[in-house]
């Protein structure tokens, strides 16, 4: 989604807080100027990425022995376009 940037002073930023933050919820950054100035910026927190456990599904996979056997030739001609 593709941000854009509001600049609004700090007597609208307290006033319309909760629509700001309505803003930023759906993508929006607010710069929040003071005099004119900027000084703050409201912006979208980035998604955090997941913490990967090795081993989370230990003894709930399995995977055939002959896994990586050959595919039977009807099946590869399925794959490969043929009947």
């Amino acid at each position: 989604m593709k941000s854009t940037t509001k600049t609004v002073n700090i007597h609208e930023a307290k006033t319309h807080f909760s629509k700001l933050l309505a803003a930023v919820a759906k993508g929006q950054r607010i710069t929040i100027c003071k005099d004119g100035t900027p000084v703050a910026q409201l912006g979208p927190l980035e998604a955090p990425i997941p913490i990967r456990r090795p081993g989370l599904l230990k003894g709930r996979v399995t995977i055939a022995d002959d896994f990586d056997a050959p595919l039977p030739p009807e099946v590869l001609a399925s794959f490969e376009g043929g009947s």
